[in-house]
């Protein structure tokens, strides 16, 4: 979700499509804690992370599509055959390292399920060199097909493997009582959503009716320093409500307490919504897809999140 508009990104026409923004996001919002409560309660005996991973899937084929079709409007044509997939196995892959489908009795490390994502990732890279190894001839464009289909696994895949690492992070007691002490539950997960679209939505409020100094007038000329500065503030004061607040007591917090997460987290995931501008400049296009409505597409909805998820990651993670 692309925050600090400025004031003129929403005259006209483009007051539909804040209003359709609202309704889309109103509507991703309740789907996503409708979805997080049943994985939380561990609704109808589903295992930890089971109700939510139809969604890691659903932005892994949504995003990586997207990103092939940015390429594409370059004259670059990569394999969906075999990105699609890969995007896919590689959080999911991080479900399996994280035992979430093993014996109720173990202990879970977090680490060791970001390896197994880790090496998903590099035997996906290592079928993209076989593939444009058996095809190869002079004009194949293999070394940027080759790079930008890594960077594509790793831009996508990989943070949706910190987020999925995240909901397992310390688990211990895989029924879906959820009881032993080394358990986190859904609030890892909760917290950078929450800090991360908080972020989001002061900036898109701040920004469009205060905006004035543009922050990177070339590459998103809507973005301000005033939308910055409230998404700070937005992200600080989630984080505060989520981890101080909530009527929860987990064995542990993140390094830092509240103030580091909110700041770094809320930072990242700006930079993140900076870095799919980049994308998309490049590409000269103004959303990454069309179907959220107003709201872009898969990737103008997780591009935040995808930055800060391995800096919320390290920061539960880290004791």
């Amino acid at each position: 979700m692309s925050g600090f508009k400025g004031v003129n990104d929403f005259n006209g026409a483009n007051g539909l499509s804040g209003a359709s923004r609202v309704v889309v996001a109103a509507v991703v919002a309740a789907t996503f804690s409708l979805l997080a409560w049943a994985d939380a309660r561990g609704f109808a005996g589903a295992m930890p992370a089971w109700w939510l991973l139809p969604v890691v899937v659903v932005l892994a084929i949504g995003g990586v599509s997207e990103l092939i079709r940015l390429c594409a409007s370059r004259d670059l044509l990569l394999p969906a055959w075999l990105l699609r997939p890969a995007a896919v196995a590689i959080p999911i892959a991080a479900a399996f390292g994280a035992q979430a489908f093993g014996a109720a009795t173990a202990l879970a490390s977090s680490a060791a399920a970001m390896g197994w994502a880790a090496a998903a990732y590099m035997l996906a890279v290592v079928v993209l060199f076989t593939d444009e190894i058996m095809g190869y001839h002079k004009r194949a464009r293999a070394l940027e097909r080759l790079s930008a289909s890594a960077l594509i696994l790793a831009y996508l895949g990989l943070p949706l493997a910190f987020m999925v690492s995240l909901r397992l992070l310390c688990l211990e007691n895989l029924g879906p009582e959820q009881t032993g002490r080394g358990h986190l539950g859904i609030l890892p997960l909760v917290s950078l959503v929450a800090v991360v679209k908080a972020g989001d939505i002061a900036a898109y409020l701040f920004g469009s009716t205060m905006g004035r100094t543009r922050m990177a007038p070339v590459l998103s000329p809507g973005k301000t320093w005033e939308g910055a500065a409230a998404s700070i503030a937005g992200s600080l004061a989630a984080a505060w409500l989520v981890l101080e607040r909530l009527p929860i007591e987990p064995p542990t917090g993140p390094w830092g307490g509240w103030p580091v997460f909110g700041l770094a987290v809320g930072l990242a995931g700006m930079l993140g919504d900076l870095a799919e501008s980049l994308l998309k400049r490049e590409a000269d296009v103004k959303d990454s897809g069309g179907s959220l409505g107003g709201m872009g597409g898969v990737l103008d909805l997780v591009d935040s999140l995808l930055f800060a998820a391995p800096v919320a990651w390290i920061l539960w993670s880290v004791k």
